[in-house]
């Protein structure tokens, strides 16, 4: 998600002046940048002495993605995915590495694949919309995220992805509801607030963002984030900005998120 969208790849941070900590579609790299660092060499050196394992394929690509080595991490999923087409497990990470490099039509395929009608995977359900989200398919990507909702009624990080879709579509007042029912969930991290906040911006409500934010940031990192979202949402082009970050970079989607 979202996690498709407004990505933090493709959006600077408010805290350096514009908005990259806002996010959506579900793509999750997983394990924390630190431990993912201490584990890359070492799970490199086991790949490499057994690269058909899965399980150190899967922990290898997850430590690469955690540490942007996204291209590396979707060149061992493809291999994976090669040696094991029907495994779900691994078309569904090798769809969300596709995504978050950037090869959107090749990750809508393999994860059209990575679950069946009958045994549908949520999170591959949000990934899907995110992914539909960044090819600027908002009606589709909506539809993946309620499919999802069906599955796991009220989950956060999908209702964060489907609120920042209709942001997308600028459909403002679903979007604040939806984000305020994702930010409401005692399971949602300080991400979805973000989204909220974000949406509450673009509104021109910059009290009730900061107001948003001060819960997860403080009062002074807060007043800086929302000062640079205010100058965002000022500039006359600042739709086409979010647009074409959208387009950019794939989302990420953290632990909250539906991937």
């Amino acid at each position: 998600m979202a996690s498709g969208c407004l990505s933090r790849e493709s959006l600077k941070s408010l805290t350096t002046g514009s908005v990259d900590s806002f996010t959506t579609g579900s793509i999750d790299a997983g394990a924390p940048v630190d431990t993912a660092r201490r584990d890359v060499a070492r799970l490199a050196a086991r790949y490499e002495k057994d690269p058909a394992d899965v399980g150190t394929a899967m922990a290898y690509a997850q430590a690469l993605r955690a540490t942007d080595q996204g291209a590396q991490a979707a060149a061992v999923l493809q291999q994976t995915a090669l040696r094991n087409p029907k495994n779900p497990a691994v078309l569904a990470a090798y769809g969300k590495s596709l995504a978050e490099v950037g090869r959107f039509g090749e990750a809508a395929e393999v994860l059209r694949n990575a679950h069946s009608p009958a045994n549908p995977d949520w999170r591959v359900l949000s990934a899907q919309g995110a992914v539909a989200d960044q090819m600027g398919d908002h009606v589709q990507a909506q539809r993946y995220y309620e499919a999802a909702l069906k599955i796991v009624p009220g989950e956060p990080a999908v209702l964060s992805n489907l609120g920042l879709s209709y942001a997308l579509a600028k459909r403002l007042p679903e979007a604040e509801s939806t984000l305020r029912q994702a930010s409401a969930d005692p399971r949602a991290d300080g991400r979805v607030r973000q989204n909220l906040a974000l949406v509450l911006g673009l509104q021109g409500r910059f009290g009730e963002a900061e107001q948003v934010l001060t819960r997860d940031l403080g009062p002074a990192q807060a007043a800086q984030n929302v000062a640079a979202l205010r100058g965002f949402v000022s500039q006359p082009n600042a739709w086409k900005a979010i647009r074409s970050a959208e387009k950019a970079k794939a989302p990420h989607v953290a632990a909250a998120s539906a991937m």
